[in-house]
Parts: structure tokens; sequence; C-alpha cells
């Protein structure tokens, strides 16, 4: 029996669903709000300010405000979403937390809706400040209650089908964000107050997030662990100390588990490195316009869906290593085309296609391979340092792509710069004993395919 009383049974239809379509809630803040529409909202409304906004008596260029404010976010979950994954695994609180941190993230989101020009109490300067501190709470917030999402896995699906639960429910997320971007686009052609539109548009992002976050998750998803004996305990303290014995753990008891981290950085780093710079490419090597580019965002969040649905079968078939292998395959040929083919708006969405494909099913396999290698009673702990492998490090891409095109002056000849990241991550993924890795986590390799 639960904490709240349930009975907890592991492949149960009704929760394997409700878990997946919290990838359906919250995926509407990152397509709607981090992807499309408050990076440009911020900048315009810092432009439009008499006075700008200031850091420590400097004044801060408009175009640098939200990437500041996606960094300080990132930094903010590197510390803190480890420490938060050990107390959920010690306490009984992992359900609690992830619908503490995805209803704060949701309110958040839904506030930013109040943030215009001349805001009363803070005018425009200040509309800039407390839109980009919104964001902040809200981002950390969304990677927090991911890591515990993500921990969910490995206790409600069995061995064999998390290959498919994990990729139906990036499918789900690429399908509920793609919708909500859909309505949005539509509020923005017809609504003559363009400001309002995004304003709204924002805010849906967040009441999308809460609504479906209470409809499923909340009602589904049955907290596991007994709640432990934590008298005299301080959870921080305790938390403290458990990232140290899990970094030791990491070294010394889990080695391989530990590769397939470190090649799950290298390569997602050039995957998410690619996502960041392809709108700023299209519009300054083929000059696509905005609006093209939006369609081109909403066009992937499509075909993402079936994406991540085939290389769930792909795993099948193959082992999720080996799907995950081919897809870096197929990224490699992605930054390739770019760099000797790509010339035109239609050659640009048939990549955009091809990369669709593989967007979702090389990151869903990865989810759910390092939920095979990660010891019962510790998921949390370990998918905050894996959540902390895919946002904490994001640089090194981003950074190579940037000193490449400082040292051409060419972003074409950046973008093959990338090729580096998934054929080094496939050299090291290539190198992960799966097996050994599942056996030496305690776990039981029987059903998966390797």
């Amino acid at each position: 029996m639960t904490a709240t009383g349930e009975t907890a049974v592991i492949n149960d239809k009704r929760e394997l669903f409700g878990w997946m379509m919290y990838d359906w809630a919250n995926s509407a803040f990152s397509t709607t709000v981090v992807t499309s529409l408050l990076g440009p909202y911020i900048q315009a409304l810092a432009e439009a300010s008499t006075e700008p906004l200031r850091l420590f008596g400097t004044a801060i260029e408009p175009g640098a405000i939200y990437p500041a404010a996606v960094s300080l976010s990132v930094v903010l979950q590197v510390f803190f979403l480890p420490l938060l994954g050990t107390i959920a695994d010690y306490t009984a609180l992992k359900k609690r937390m992830l619908l503490t941190f995805a209803y704060i993230g949701a309110f958040a989101t839904i506030l930013l809706f109040f943030v215009k020009a001349d805001m009363a109490l803070f005018g425009t300067s200040g509309a800039v400040l407390v839109g980009s501190l919104l964001f902040i709470i809200a981002n950390l917030c969304f990677g927090a209650a991911i890591v515990f999402y993500n921990s969910f896995l490995p206790q409600i699906a069995t061995p064999d089908r998390r290959d498919e639960v994990s990729s139906k429910g990036w499918a789900l997320g690429y399908l509920g964000g793609g919708l909500l971007l859909l309505i949005n686009l539509v509020m923005l052609l017809v609504m003559e107050d363009t400001t309002l539109a995004v304003r709204l548009s924002l805010a849906s992002a967040g009441v999308w997030w809460l609504v479906f976050t209470y409809l499923y998750p909340q009602r589904t998803l049955i907290q596991r662990h007994p709640n432990r004996d934590r008298q005299g305990v301080n959870l921080f303290t305790h938390g403290v100390k458990q990232i140290r014995n899990t970094l030791s753990e990491l070294i010394h008891e889990y080695p391989v588990t530990l590769r397939y981290l470190i090649a799950y950085l290298v390569y997602n780093d050039g995957i998410q490195t690619v996502i960041v710079v392809a709108a700023a490419f299209a519009v300054s090597e083929l000059g696509v316009e905005a609006q093209t580019v939006l369609l081109l965002v909403l066009m992937i969040q499509f075909i993402a869906f079936g994406g991540a649905l085939l290389f769930g079968k792909l795993a099948e078939r193959l082992g999720a290593k080996r799907a995950i292998m081919l897809s870096l395959v197929i990224w490699s040929a992605i930054v390739i085309y770019a760099y000797f083919f790509l010339v035109n708006t239609v050659q640009l969405f048939v990549m955009g296609a091809v990369l669709a494909l593989v967007l979702g099913g090389s990151q869903a396999l990865s989810r759910s391979l390092f939920s095979q290698m990660i010891p019962p009673d510790h998921e949390a702990e370990y998918f905050g340092f894996y959540e902390i492998s895919e946002r904490g490090t994001s640089w090194l891409g981003t950074a190579a792509f940037a000193l490449a095109v400082q040292l051409t002056g060419s972003q074409r000849v950046a973008i093959i710069s990338l090729i580096i990241f998934f054929i080094v991550g496939m050299v090291l993924l290539g190198m992960v004993d799966v097996r050994r890795a599942i056996v030496e986590a305690g776990n039981d390799p029987e059903g998966v395919v390797l």
C-alpha cells in the first residue's frame, strides 16, 4: 500500500497514461513561452522603455536580458535539482513535490499576462524585470518537476516497456505543445492587438500546464516509497551528504552509468545547440522571415510526435542504445546537409521534417535507457544529475558554435562544427555496456532488448 492508501500496480494503464500526459501538460510552456514568444516580447518591452534595466549600475542591452534570465534559471537548476532529488527519494513526497513545482511554475507563467508596457506600480522597465523574474521561477520549477516526473518511469513501467512508455510521453508532449502553439498563432493572426494576443498566449501556456497536471498526474500517479523515519534528520544536510555519496557511487560502483551520462552530455549538447541556433541560421543564411520560422517550429512539433513513436518501435527491435546511435548518424547527416546543400526555404522545411523525426526519439530513448541503469529507490536523485547534464552543460555546443562564427564569420561553417558532438557522443555511447550497467545498478536485464 502507498502513503495515500492506494494499491501500486506496475504497468497500470491508467497510471501510465496519466504519467505520459504530464508531457502534454508541460510542453506548452517549453514551446509557447521558452521557444516562441517570451524572448521577443521581453526584448520589445526593454527597447520601448525609456529607462534601461540596470544590474550593479550597468545598463543591460535589451537583447541580452532574456538569455541572461535563461542562464540564471539554469544555474539555479544545477544547484537545486540534485538536492531536491535526494529529498524526494528519502521522503514520501515525490508526487507532492512534482505537483507543487508544477503548480508554482504554472501560476508564475499565468502571471506573465500582467507584464506589459507602463505596468502599474512598476512601469515598463520594472515590467521587464518582473517578467524576467517570473520566467526564472517558472523555468526553475519546470526543471524541478521534470526530475520528479522522470523518476516515476522506472517505478510505473517494467524494463521491457520503458522505451515504449517514454516515447509515447515525448510524442504526447510534442502534440500538446504543437496544438497550443497552433491556437496561439491563430490568435496572433486574427487579433488586432498583437501585444494582448502575446500576453494571452503566454498565460494560456500556464493554464494548459495547470489544468492538465490536475486532470492527469494528480489523479493517477501513486507515491510508492514508504515514508522513512525522519526524526532528527535535517533534510538539507542529508541531501548534501547524499549528493557526495552519489558522486562517489557513480565513480566507483556504477562506472558504466557514469560513462553513459557523459556520452549523453556530449551528444545531447549537440542536439540542444541545433535547436537553439536553427532559427538564427535560417534567418541569416536563407533570409527566412519570422512567420516562416514559427511555421517551421509548428511543423516540427507535429512531425516529432510521429518520430518519437517511430523510434519507440525501433527500440523494440534494435534496442534503445542502437536506436539512439542511429539517430546520431541522422543528426550528423543533418548538419552535413545544412552546410553543403541548404539554400532555400523548401529545403529548410525538408530538413526540418527529418530533424523532427529524430528529435523526440533520441531524447525519449535516452531517458528510458538511463532509467534502466540507476539503482532502485534513488530515481529522483539520479534524474537530478541527468537533468543537469541536459540543462546545466548546454553551453558547450553554443560556445563552440559562437567561436566558429567569430573565427569564420559564417553560421554555415559553424553549423558543421557541431558534428563533433554527434561523433564523439556516438563513440562514447558505443563503449557503454548496457547489460553490465543494468546489473551493476541491481536491476534485471531480462526483457530488455540489448
